[in-house]
């Protein structure tokens, strides 16, 4: 995860990580590259196991009882492996569990029955009590109170943001627009949105969505929009991005898009801005307000006639009004986040410690 790769290369004194996780990616495909089964080196402070789903329960229970971690911080909250188990059956003297979004309304709206009865159960046999809870805003600390009640430890500690430079203005004509995503293939992120509110669009656009599938089923609708949209609208799909070139994508584009039902932080779009590309997104985001600062413009994914002016308004721009917004963007995400209070944050929730539950 982009939050935990941030976490441990920007909070790391006095601090040693041990992180498991699984073989395999959100689109079930088998990472390259690793060893399984074993601890290997991620950097001078952090070792990962990763782990096949088969021995994954019991090769967790035994490395924690190995380790005797200070903190298990267990990030999600619907996964029997890696937040149950550790729950249940693995010791520490302070258990956090990281819900990294999984609260929000949008997020609980798929596999909604799913979740509502897993978190009945979890609130029912009193799990809520046996953990701290952390969020990484005051919305999501208000999420989880609304679930959970009010008589909780939750502590509250931003993500830490992968900050790239201002890239130059991709070249820009009055009438053409080049935007890019960079998301998970799945309804969470609203790309059918997008590829309906650019049917009826006069303009030239060209649009590139980088990123892993991780539903079939929601991108062969995608396939299928794709497919009946007019000649002026160009769509290329390019499958998942290393992180390593993010800003090399970036630097082609003029917009960033993502209008997404819900996002916990939005580690993409704060790239985006961070480099210099606005975007364009929903309500549903911490990155708000963005059409007040010149960085872009938030839409009601419940109007999309609201997406398509916004793609039209960028695309009517020439190249001067272009770096204007360009200007706006990183501004806005120079100002957005302070690292040394996120530092703080960790430090508190990381070294407050309570009696074993």
């Amino acid at each position: 995860m982009q939050s935990i790769a941030n976490l441990v290369k920007e909070y790391h004194e006095e601090v040693e990580y041990f992180i498991f996780c699984g073989d395999t990616d959100l689109n079930g495909a088998e990472l390259e590259n690793i060893a399984t089964g074993k601890w290997i080196k991620f950097n001078e402070h952090t070792l990962v196991w990763y782990s096949e789903p088969k021995t994954s329960s019991d090769n967790l229970v035994k490395q924690v009882e190995k380790i005797k971690p200070d903190v298990l911080f267990m990030v999600g909250m619907f996964s029997w492996h890696y937040n149950m188990v550790p729950l249940l059956f693995c010791k520490a003297p302070k258990k956090i569990l990281s819900t990294r979004g999984m609260l929000h309304p949008g997020a609980l709206s798929q596999k909604k029955w799913k979740k509502t009865i897993y978190l009945q159960a979890f609130k029912l046999l009193g799990y809520h009590h046996k953990v701290s809870f952390h969020a990484t805003d005051e919305e999501e600390e208000k999420f989880i109170s609304s679930y959970f009640g009010e008589s909780l430890n939750v502590f509250t500690a931003g993500n830490f943001p992968n900050k790239i430079k201002a890239l130059e203005v991709a070249p820009k004509e009055p009438g053409f627009l080049k935007m890019i995503t960079i998301a998970l293939i799945s309804p969470m992120k609203n790309i059918l949105l997008v590829l309906e509110a650019m049917e009826k669009l006069e303009a030239n656009i060209q649009y590139d969505i980088y990123g892993p599938i991780k539903e079939e089923e929601y991108w062969d609708l995608c396939k299928e929009k794709i497919k009946g949209l007019p000649e002026n609208i160009r769509v290329n799909y390019h499958k998942e991005i290393e992180p390593q070139r993010v800003q090399e994508v970036l630097s082609t584009a003029h917009v960033f898009i993502l209008p997404s039902k819900s996002e916990n932080f939005g580690h993409a779009i704060y790239e985006a801005l961070s480099a210099g590309r606005p975007v364009i997104t929903s309500n549903h985001t911490p990155w708000n307000h963005l059409q007040e600062s010149n960085a872009g413009i938030n839409v009601s994914i419940d109007d999309n006639d609201q997406l398509s002016e916004a793609i039209t308004f960028f695309a009517s721009m020439d190249m001067e009004n272009l770096q204007q917004w360009q200007q706006g963007a990183t501004t806005y995400a120079d100002k957005a986040i302070d690292v040394e209070v996120i530092r703080d944050e960790y430090t508190k929730m990381f070294s407050t410690f309570n009696l074993e539950l």
